[in-house]
């Protein structure tokens, strides 16, 4: 892609994204994605050589491979957001075997899928491109909804099925976390003891963090802490929303609440309102970008979607992190437009004009 690409793309917000240069916490302080990133952060680690196998597998395919990003389409929006709401703009995607065709075509590094999906497609395509399984899910029949993940199978099917890496989800700050913890961190030392990867989905959920009119669940100051969580047992990579604000902990200790510890450096010292900033912080609780950060495609909007995919790329790449995960704005429009989508965010990660900030 073309620097005046994406400068079109981006429109009046293209010289800002483009040319910011973070100082509150400098690049020089990060572990930054690169070709060899497993060798650098992973050789020393507990991880055993089947398990950096299977990263290597991830890293190493698509258009992305071996440059230590990754882009990563998943398929589990029929449950988490139901079957209905997730494809009724595009019905050819009820059937699993398009959704991995579209990660093909679109040059992913890896597809995540349902226990379901995998049982059906792997035989056919688990050697044509990684599988992750998504091992837990947020059931939405349950009424009134709750923020329950649950665990719609085991670990050891899904190495059965060649999946070279697991999925799953906490949310966070829920009243259910405790349980989804102890769960997930049991799952993913049994994946590593298989040798399979591990991707957190670190997603907060309480109604709690929707206070003064902002959504603090897009927080850079309470993601960031998940993040730190996640790392804590042993994710390989993060996923994590694009944060849009900051302050979560601050506006949590209003009144007579207490909440969390904070430490006014967070904001002032690490951190501006700039995204890029606020993306680095992020990066900056994942061990310093030890543990690579991708972000959320986040949901399809229709016309804007490609500026906000490119634009959410940019901000993850100058800030440090290792990519998208990319579902909704993708699956959600006709399979070869979807697959020009893909393949122009993975060009942001290809592209040498694009930097660090």
């Amino acid at each position: 892609m073309t620097p005046e690409k994406i400068n079109g793309i981006l429109g009046d917000e293209a010289q800002d994204l483009l040319t910011y240069k973070c100082t509150k916490v400098p690049k020089e302080r990060l572990h930054l994605p690169s070709a060899d990133f497993l060798d650098k952060h992973f050789v020393f680690s507990n991880r055993t050589p089947q398990t950096l196998r299977s990263l290597a597998q991830l890293y190493g395919a698509g258009r992305l491979g071996r440059t230590g990003y990754v882009s990563i389409l998943p398929i589990d929006q029929g449950i988490e957001h139901s079957g209905g709401a997730s494809f009724a703009a595009n019905p050819m995607y009820f059937d699993p075997e398009n959704i991995v065709r579209l990660a093909i075509e679109g040059g992913c590094n890896g597809v995540a899928t349902t226990y379901g999906g995998l049982a059906l497609m792997s035989r056919k395509y688990a050697h044509k491109i990684p599988f992750i399984v998504k091992i837990n899910h947020n059931e939405l029949l349950t009424y009134p909804n709750s923020y329950e993940q649950i665990m719609f199978g085991t670990v050891r099917d899904a190495w059965n099925l060649g999946a070279v890496a697991v999925g799953a989800t906490i949310y966070f700050g829920s009243s259910d976390a405790r349980r989804q913890i102890t769960e997930v961190a049991a799952a993913f030392e049994e994946a590593h003891s298989l040798g399979m990867a591990t991707i957190l989905w670190c997603y907060l959920r309480n109604d709690a963090f929707k206070t003064g009119g902002k959504d603090y669940h897009i927080s850079a100051d309470l993601t960031g802490q998940a993040n730190h969580l996640g790392v804590t047992i042993q994710a390989d990579i993060i996923k994590q929303k694009l944060p849009e604000n900051n302050g979560g902990y601050k506006a949590l200790n209003m009144g007579n609440s207490s909440y969390g510890k904070l430490d006014e450096r967070m904001y002032t010292d690490l951190a501006t309102d700039h995204p890029i900033d606020l993306c680095r912080y992020q990066v900056l609780n994942c061990y310093s970008g030890r543990i690579g950060l991708i972000n959320s495609g986040g949901a399809s909007s229709g016309a804007g979607d490609l500026k906000e995919a490119v634009k959410t790329a940019v901000i993850n790449k100058r800030a440090g992190g290792m990519g998208l995960i990319s579902g909704r704005k993708a699956f959600q429009r006709p399979f070869e437009e979807g697959v020009s989508l893909l393949h122009t965010i993975q060009d942001v990660y290809l592209s040498k004009d694009i930097d660090i900030a």
